[in-house]
């Protein structure tokens, strides 16, 4: 067994026998941050340097040997096999399910694929297991992780597990649980079209239908006000399915990730997760 390690919140480390190795000082932490965020791969002195120092002003005279104090600190916090030295800098001797960022984007993506194939109840456990990585920001101890682009994409994949989540929920006639988390995210993104879908998704899961059908006229009304547009095809159509009396629930269907949908049939929870354009806004399946 090799060490685990969560950045997913505070920097942390497990040895192999389950025991925690105390990282001292923010900069060390964050210097293990950076090479957790690496994945497995050789991170550059240059790199490493702009992370831990954000702005000259920070950055002492000697940077290289400033980093290499810390690598050789890190080394003999966690045992020198844990980070190695290569010509093209310095790489943690971890594969990347041994780090939690990783593991959690490989558990998410198979939880998107499960919901795609209409097998919620194990769409419902994976994501479980997924969202459980966290405790707290990604990427926390490390300097200027607000713009840092893969905790931004983190961030935005545990948005949309959460609402994958909520999903498989309803599909599996929870939607009267779920409300009560769901109506509060509904309310503070009164544009967010997708995730004003799951709501009155939801609403007319319990048989609200008159509810439901109340809360699309106020999208419709938000976005002609505010955006000088029509609602969405999913918005149009799950209108419509509810106007028809058609309120049951039917899964996605899954595409190739990247592959460009047709007009009205909004991509699979896969094919967003895993496409390499994928931009982190959620669009869950039709009806």
């Amino acid at each position: 067994m090799t060490h685990r390690y969560h950045v997913l919140g505070p920097t942390q480390v497990l040895r192999p026998d389950g025991t925690e190795a105390r990282l001292g000082g923010a900069r060390l932490r964050a210097l293990l941050t950076a090479l957790a965020a690496g994945g497995g791969r050789a991170v550059s002195p240059a790199e490493l340097s702009a992370q831990l120092w954000e702005d000259d002003e920070q950055r002492p005279a000697d940077a290289p040997a400033a980093l290499q104090a810390l690598v050789g600190r890190l080394r003999r916090t966690l045992g020198a096999p844990s980070v190695d030295l290569l010509p093209g800098g310095y790489r943690l001797a971890a594969v990347r399910d041994d780090i939690d960022l990783f593991r959690f984007e490989r558990l998410a993506a198979q939880g998107a694929a499960a919901l795609d194939a209409g097998h919620a109840e194990e769409a419902a456990a994976v994501l479980d297991e997924a969202l459980a990585l966290w405790r707290g920001p990604a990427l926390a101890d490390l300097p200027g992780r607000e713009s840092d682009p893969l905790a931004v994409r983190a961030e935005r994949r545990r948005t949309e597990a959460r609402r994958a989540r909520i999903a498989a929920d309803i599909a599996l006639g929870r939607a009267a649980a779920v409300l009560p988390e769901l109506a509060p995210l509904a309310a503070e993104s009164p544009l967010d079209e997708p995730l004003q879908a799951l709501h009155i998704r939801a609403l007319a899961a319990t048989g609200r239908t008159a509810q439901a059908l109340q809360e699309y006229e106020g999208v419709r009304v938000r976005i002609a006000k505010q955006l000088g547009a029509d609602p969405g095809p999913e918005l149009r159509t799950l209108h419509s399915r509810l106007l028809s009396g058609d309120a049951r629930p039917s899964p996605p269907a899954a595409r190739p990730a990247g592959e460009i949908s047709p007009p009205g049939s909004p991509p699979s929870w896969a094919a967003r997760t895993n496409s390499p354009n994928w931009p982190g806004r959620w669009r869950p399946g039709d009806w």
